[in-house]
């Protein structure tokens, strides 16, 4: 079985062409080399335009978005017809043979309520895989791409923080890869200098110091889920150069075992 790559596209970036061309080479290069590819993607501007554009206002709560039930509507359309489909027109446009997907429509991420203040955030509780995996397994090398909305046990919609869809998705897949395409070139320490490779405990001492903190902090934290939950390969990186990583010297932040975790492993097997 193909092994499968999960890359989550930040929605900053999603209406940047020479973006969405790295993208397209990114995916390509995954599909040589024998990947499934599956695309998670956020929105966050596009919501923030439209929110504003019908005079309703809107707050964070520890980097996510209050969702109220009128928001939630707003946050549905903008996410799962207007950036989903402009995202996968643009993507077949180039070439890519992209499938555009709900996580509530296709029933794939079943929520429950994150927190009471936060309204209608959903936690994901279960991944259904099975319209991901049709997607994947039919010939052609399709793309499944999927706006992370979810849904309840009585039908009612959830705004998932994209990173964490992404993260839960990958998990659920039993991914081999897992990389986030951002705005930023990836995790900075203090003197804002690019951190190339990283362990789970130096991103602890981050965020306890205050040098990780808002959008990023949320990412880091699915980055770390995911690694500890079997994904080995958890990248970041800017979206303007995502072709990079495909190279072994490629930009960002690679999220990497510990050095002293390899040496209980080679201890153990002693």
């Amino acid at each position: 079985m193909k092994p499968i790559v999960v890359i989550k596209l930040g929605g900053s970036s999603l209406h940047n062409d020479e973006t969405v061309q790295q993208l397209a080479i990114l995916v390509r290069g995954y599909q040589k080399r024998r990947y499934r590819v599956v695309l998670v993607h956020g929105g966050g501007p596009a919501i923030n335009a439209e929110l504003t554009r019908r005079n309703i206002q809107w707050q964070f709560i520890n980097g996510q978005r209050q969702t109220t039930p009128e928001m939630m509507e707003v946050i549905d359309e903008v996410l799962a017809q207007q950036v989903n489909g402009a995202l996968v027109a643009n993507l077949k446009q180039i070439g890519i043979s992209a499938i555009g997907l709900s996580g509530a429509k296709s029933e794939i991420l079943f929520c429950t309520q994150a927190d009471e203040e936060l309204m209608q955030v959903g936690k994901v509780e279960t991944v259904n895989t099975q319209n991901i995996c049709e997607i994947l397994n039919q010939f052609g090398g399709k793309v499944p791409v999927i706006a992370p909305i979810g849904y309840g046990a009585y039908d009612e919609k959830y705004n998932i923080n994209a990173d964490w869809a992404a993260c839960q998705i990958a998990v659920a897949l039993g991914a081999k890869k897992l990389i986030f395409l951002t705005d930023q070139n990836g995790i900075l320490d203090q003197q804002k200098q690019l951190v190339q490779r990283v362990e789970c405990h130096m991103i602890d001492a981050m965020i306890a110091d205050g040098t990780i903190y808002g959008g990023m902090f949320t990412k880091v934290k699915s980055m770390m889920t995911a690694f500890r939950a079997g994904v080995k390969h958890v990248h970041v990186l800017n979206a303007g150069f995502a072709a990079q990583a495909l190279t072994a010297q490629g930009t960002g932040t690679l999220l990497t075992e510990s050095q002293r975790s390899k040496e209980i492993i080679y201890e153990r097997a002693l």
